[in-house]
């Protein structure tokens, strides 16, 4: 299958940081959700919330510091209760497997862009574009996924316009960050999808 033709598609391998608690219940079906952590090159490790379901876990008996692949989809929701981010994202599990081979992180995407691009530098001058991604689900729903573009590609993305359809390959990554509460400084988590390839469709 052409690449260009997968909407919402991620691999990772990583290790389970904590036991699966429950999430929500969906249409019968109970979700857990775990955190799985996947070290980069870098040596920098990402962790990613993993939703799967009751009968998947029943299955495999997923516990802390079990080496764990996992096939699945990225999901988006807006979390209203005003503790933590107000954009949540996660893994939908489709497939679990445990295997102890090295870590893996490949997001691919394609949706169309739903906000206007943003060209920003890092403090080295490093260039950046932040494009959301709009990711269309069966049955009319979308995901909204916040993706980050670098270099060259940071500059070409930064003139495409809202509507716009891209096909993206990535990394889904995490990041701390200190946000100021009434006064407080208070540590929250982003994630975000790092692109490595992204072309206009």
């Amino acid at each position: 299958m052409d690449d260009t033709m997968i909407a919402n598609r991620v691999e990772l391998r990583g290790t389970v940081c904590c036991r699966p608690i429950i999430s929500h219940e969906s249409r019968g079906e109970r979700f857990f959700k775990f955190p799985l952590e996947v070290q980069r090159l870098s040596g920098a490790v990402d962790t990613i919330n993993i939703l799967a379901k009751e009968h998947q876990l029943n299955q495999l008996l997923v516990t802390p510091d079990e080496k764990l692949r996992v096939l699945g989809e990225l999901r988006s929701y807006n979390n209203k209760s005003g503790e933590g981010s107000r954009l949540v994202i996660s893994v939908l599990a489709r497939e679990l497997d445990f295997e102890t081979d090295h870590d893996i992180n490949n997001a691919l995407l394609t949706g169309s862009i739903c906000k206007p691009p943003s060209l920003r530098a890092t403090p080295m001058g490093r260039e950046i574009c932040d494009i959301m991604l709009a990711v269309n689900r069966r049955y009319g729903r979308s995901d909204y996924l916040p993706c980050i573009v670098w270099g060259s590609n940071a500059r070409e993305a930064s003139e495409w316009s809202v509507g716009n359809a891209v096909h993206i390959s990535g990394r889904m990554q995490s990041r701390k960050y200190i946000k100021n509460l009434d006064g407080n400084s208070v540590e929250r988590t982003a994630f975000e999808i790092s692109v490595m390839e992204i072309s206009r469709l």
